[in-house]
């Protein structure tokens, strides 16, 4: 069991997965390697929850079986269709193993193919019989890249079924989408790019809000500024004006500093609830979490959140179920105040003017630009 924050129990964890509620269960897959604490062969591990909050492990979900995923099975989504669950995901296949580690490629030599696996239930997955190839690597160069299309999203519109995925084209990142009248057969419908912003685009997601629609966006490659993209790998969203991105209105999901690949979905209550991944390094070098070596495991989940639209803006708020686990609370307005440090609080701040740091306390601080709290650290 995991409370609050998911993570695999041993070894590596990665993108979030599948995230759905299916038959009365919120389901929540991750990128797992299950067999030391890095990133490897990728499998897909899988938990379930009654609340967002407790998570009960289910084990590997998915798991390399078929040539064209048998170098791993990377980023998805799941839908719900006839009272089955449909995931759909990204089989890669390495031109080259690593012949000290087969689990990596040599010199990043991926082919990428997007793949479907149905389970009746929503715990078994037939990974021999139930796995089909539904498009294949991308051999014209001119929409996207054979090794860099990856993270299939699904959903259903008002007239077919449709699938995002990330790619690259001519060094700059761009969405593929598709189209489908029974999630197997699959034509390209066409791409979405802004050129100049990141090399390639990851974790792609499409949903609306109050009929406002928005794009969200991994995208590696953005220059580190003093208040944003302070990650290695960024992660964002373009709230749309005519179908289109415009750069100025990219806006990060999150401006700390281990925040990466979102999956949103749409639960039981109507909701959009939004989870990330917990783990980014903060240099480009390899980076090791002490938890790596000292209990197993490394990296985790945030928690869930709930998006909302309001204004020409999406905000974000843990969602309630969290409440419950609230003690004390103590609300901040102005430019300093004293916090407890001796147990959990609520936190509650208002920030004025384009550009400033808000001290709360001896050693608690938050930096802020255009009204939005962009870091919350402690000086120690």
């Amino acid at each position: 069991m995991d409370k609050i924050h998911l993570k695999s129990p041993s070894n590596w964890i990665n993108d979030p997965n599948g995230f759905i509620y299916y038959k009365g269960k919120y389901h929540l897959f991750y990128q797992h390697f299950p067999y030391a604490p890095v990133w490897g062969r990728m499998h897909w591990g899988h938990a379930v929850s009654d609340d967002l909050v407790t998570w009960e492990h289910k084990g590997i979900a998915l798991y390399p079986t078929k040539k064209n995923d048998r170098s791993g099975c990377f980023s998805g989504s799941a839908v719900e269709h006839d009272g089955k669950m449909y995931i759909f995901y990204t089989g890669i296949n390495y031109r080259e193993e690593d012949p000290e580690n087969i689990n990596c490629a040599l010199n990043y030599g991926f082919i990428a193919s997007q793949m479907k696996i149905v389970s009746q239930d929503g715990y078994t997955f037939d990974n021999f019989n139930a796995k089909t190839t539904i498009i294949q690597p991308l051999r014209d160069s001119t929409s996207g890249s054979e090794s860099d299309t990856r993270d299939p999203k699904v959903w259903r519109g008002s007239d077919a079924w449709y699938m995002i995925v990330g790619s690259t084209f001519d060094n700059n990142g761009r969405f593929l989408f598709f189209k489908s009248e029974n999630l197997e057969n699959w034509e390209y419908v066409n791409y979405c790019e802004k050129r100049g912003f990141g090399c390639i685009w990851e974790c792609p997601d499409y949903f609306t809000l109050e009929g406002q629609e928005v794009l969200s966006v991994s995208p590696q490659g953005l220059t580190r500024e003093e208040f944003r993209f302070q990650n290695i790998y960024q992660s964002g969203y373009f709230i749309l004006k005519d179908g289109k991105p415009e750069e100025k209105d990219f806006r990060e999901w999150d401006h700390g500093f281990d925040f990466y690949a979102p999956q949103t979905f749409q639960d039981g209550k109507g909701r959009r609830i939004l989870i990330g991944w917990m783990g980014m390094p903060d240099a480009d070098e390899e980076y090791v979490n002490p938890t790596a070596q000292s209990e197993g495991w490394q990296h985790c989940l945030t928690v869930p959140r709930e998006v909302t639209y309001k204004n020409g803006m999406l905000y974000q708020y843990p969602v309630e179920e969290l409440n419950g686990l609230r003690k004390t609370g103590v609300s901040v307005s102005g430019s300093s105040a004293e916090i407890p440090v001796n147990g959990p609080f609520d936190l509650d701040v208002q920030v004025k003017g384009e550009q400033g740091k808000v001290s709360l306390g001896e050693n608690l601080f938050l930096e802020y630009q255009d009204g939005d709290v962009i870091l919350f650290r402690f000086n120690v």
